[in-house]
């Protein structure tokens, strides 16, 4: 985030950070932005779009220089929201090195939030270095169905219940892969799609992507 795109609306920035392999981003995920946005009085919505996320296998995501212009195109709708390049180039998309060097970019005073799906939260005690991100950021927790809300000690944490939307990534791959078509995705991000031939079937069992 640069100087030029601190848009403020208070003293103090209250930004939140929505990271995710955005594979391909879809209407659910801006939803929940701008839901989370509206009720805490973000200035603030970044995007983080995972380089190489730990839990999936290398060369199972699409490349992503796509997945951040697709990010870019579906935060034109808000201008609140904001496409990050931070953690493009790292060897493992791991949230507490994501966090701190954004926090290097931030002045003392400024709020730091983190939103996040009940789902991914529930397994937080899992990821690398938690206490460090626990202890650094409030957490916006998204409800999620069949999911308790078990705070972890010392978490700070909002929570934003929403009505779900039925939308999920894998659904919209599959989709895509099997007809072109998919609803959910912003008429931006669909044409991305199509112009780049992303997310097509090329053989038995192989997802074509290609890099322009």
């Amino acid at each position: 985030m640069t100087a030029a795109r601190r848009l403020r609306y208070h003293s103090v920035l209250r930004l939140a950070v929505f990271g995710g392999t955005f594979d391909p981003i879809h209407m659910a995920h801006t939803r929940v932005a701008r839901e989370a946005a509206d009720r805490f009085a973000l200035d603030r919505v970044l995007f983080v779009p995972a380089a190489h996320p730990p839990h999936k296998p290398a060369g199972q995501t699409t490349p992503f220089e796509h997945r951040y212009h697709m990010v870019e195109l579906a935060c034109r709708e808000d201008p609140r929201f904001e496409a990050s390049r931070l953690e493009e180039g790292q060897e493992k998309s791991y949230t507490i090195h994501t966090l701190e060097r954004l926090k290097r970019t931030l002045a003392p005073d400024d709020e730091l939030f983190f939103l996040i799906g009940a789902d991914a939260f529930a397994e937080i005690g899992s990821w690398h270095r938690s206490r460090d991100v626990i202890a650094m950021v409030d957490f916006i927790v998204v409800s999620r169905p069949g999911y308790e809300l078990c705070i972890p000690e010392g978490a700070r944490v909002h929570r934003l219940e929403t009505l779900a939307l039925p939308l999920s990534s894998s659904e919209i791959r599959r989709q895509l892969e099997s007809t072109g078509e998919a609803e959910g995705l912003h008429p931006e991000v669909l044409a991305y799609i199509r112009r780049h031939g992303l997310y097509r079937q090329a053989g038995p069992g192989t997802r074509s992507i290609t890099m322009e």
